[in-house]
């Protein structure tokens, strides 16, 4: 564990390698050097030290303009918001606002233009914000980067490991949002973890495709590179599957992490030769089908490694690894982090092979929910993090995951995981229908489990390929061709949405 801030990492690794580029932003067209970087962080630092409050909203896409504020804002002593602007952006920077009590938002109009979002009341605008600089205070700037280290140090915000470094939110995707302050040992300690199990250095490349607003895409693709010094080649948009296939047999990456979704539609892309480059292609944030993995091995040689995190845990708990792989299961628990498998009726600790609920320990998990001590008091206990998600880890170390509690359903008294029966689902029909279920209400049993699905699909033979696998009690009752299944930014299904349509479309009778 480093013992000393990530900003300040950040300093040191800049000096060291001032002329390497730092960060290689192809939507914006911009490459800059570790050194560029650290002067532009310090300019931005000036600004963002007149913003009133302790925290300071940031909503801007993956590049080298969210990267910077990033860093500008912890050089001034503020402790960044980062703002999802992928649906309902102007909501959520109010939201944003209320839950942490602050005003200020970086953002930019081409970004605001894009996603259709009106001015939010205290949103400053990045391309004003370089605007204002003027050249003696870029020469300023730059003949500052030169002093010794210690007397740099001093010109930033100083701390220690356990202040915050970073306000997120959770997905929402079954519940309004919650604040989660993540520190510098939460995030420091991961990414360290993380790179021992993958063996990363200054010599990757990172290819950086998810949003910063998520956990995922801040670890892995913002601080992974910055903590190690190497090079960050950046898309702000994920859906630009084929756009990111070329740009990845351009710039040659060697290391790409994505939801399965996203890694979905680069495969779908993709040609021979595009992804030669890589050695390290990670599955995270959603569960990866076998399809995916069989897909990229049989097109590209490629191995998937799936792995398994909470935005609550910095975020990685455990990931499948080169020498350590069992596909199907979500890896072996990274080093430093302990996980203990809860019985969820009894409580005591189950044995290998059974499922109970995921508790991890370290100095990955949070400290806590932003202003909301209840919640904070349910789901960290003695130490211990109660993902709310549930598991089992087998006799060798390797964690499966069930799905979260609250999609396993009781019918017939028994406890159905619909992530089982999604899985099952997902493997009898077609791979570009993508698919998931959801539980609703029934007179008679309580509950029923509904598939939806984006394309219409032959029910008796679906319905008989699962039988084999699933019992009566867990086989879908209906069938719902929905189109394309609503999302969150992250690439997650929004399951709320869903059941949302599915419950309309029933009373519609449909």
């Amino acid at each position: 564990m480093p013992d000393f801030l990530l900003h300040h990492r950040f300093i040191r690794v800049a000096r060291r390698q001032a002329g390497k580029p730092a960060i290689i932003d192809r939507t914006a067209d911009r490459r800059l050097s570790y050194g560029k970087c650290l002067i532009a962080a310090l300019l931005l630092a000036d600004r963002f030290r007149s913003c009133p409050d302790g925290f300071l909203g940031i909503m801007l896409p993956t590049g080298a303009g969210c990267t910077l504020a990033v860093l500008g804002a912890l050089f001034a002593g503020k402790t960044p918001v980062l703002i999802n602007y992928s649906t309902g952006a102007a909501d959520n920077a109010r939201y944003a606002q209320r839950k942490c009590l602050f005003r200020t938002i970086v953002t930019a109009r081409a970004l605001l233009d894009k996603v259709g979002c009106p001015p939010v009341e205290g949103m400053i605008m990045v391309e004003d914000l370089l605007a204002s600089f003027s050249a003696g205070e870029r020469l300023k700037k730059a003949l500052l980067t030169r002093l010794p280290l210690p007397m740099l140090l001093k010109q930033v915000a100083g701390g220690e490991p356990d202040d915050l470094l970073v306000v997120l939110f959770t997905s929402g995707s079954e519940k309004d949002p919650k604040a989660v302050p993540l520190t510098h040992r939460n995030i420091a300690s991961n990414v360290a973890a993380f790179s021992q199990v993958f063996g990363l250095s200054h010599r990757d490349v990172m290819m950086a495709s998810l949003p910063f607003f998520h956990i995922f895409g801040l670890t892995v693709n913002l601080w992974t590179p910055l903590f190690h010094g190497m090079t960050m080649v950046s898309v702000a948009n994920p859906l630009e599957y084929r756009t990111i296939c070329q740009v990845i047999r351009e710039e040659r990456p060697t290391m790409l992490a994505g939801t399965p979704s996203f890694l979905a539609g680069y495969l779908a892309k993709s040609a021979p030769g595009d992804f030669e480059s890589l050695r390290i292609v990670v599955s995270g944030a959603d569960k990866c089908p076998d399809s995916l993995r069989e897909g990229f091995a049989a097109q590209h040689g490629i191995t998937v490694y799936e792995g398994y995190g909470a935005t609550e845990t910095s975020p990685v708990i455990s990931a499948n690894s080169p020498g350590a792989n069992r596909p199907g299961s979500v890896g072996r628990v990274l080093p430093g982090v302990e996980v203990r498998i809860e019985d969820y009726e009894t409580g005591a600790d189950c044995p290998p092979g059974k499922t109970g609920r995921i508790l991890v320990r370290g100095e990955l998990v949070m400290p806590g929910y932003l202003h909301d001590l209840e919640e904070t008091s349910m789901r960290i206990r003695q130490g211990w993090y109660d993902t709310g998600d549930m598991g089992h880890l087998d006799a060798d170390g390797f964690l499966w995951h069930a799905g979260r509690l609250r999609r396993f359903v009781k019918i017939g008294g028994e406890m159905i995981s619909l992530v089982r029966v999604e899985d099952v689902l997902a493997r009898q029909i077609a791979a570009d229908n993508p698919c998931c279920v959801v539980e609703v209400p029934d007179p008679r049993k309580g509950s029923r489990i509904v598939a939806a699905v984006a394309a219409p699909v032959d029910e008796p033979a679906v319905l008989a390929a699962m039988a084999k696998e699933l019992p009566n009690i867990a086989l879908p009752r209906r069938f719902l061709a929905l189109g394309d299944l609503p999302k969150m930014g992250s690439g997650k299904v929004d399951f709320r949405q869903v059941t949302s349509l599915v419950q309309e479309r029933l009373a519609a009778g449909s």
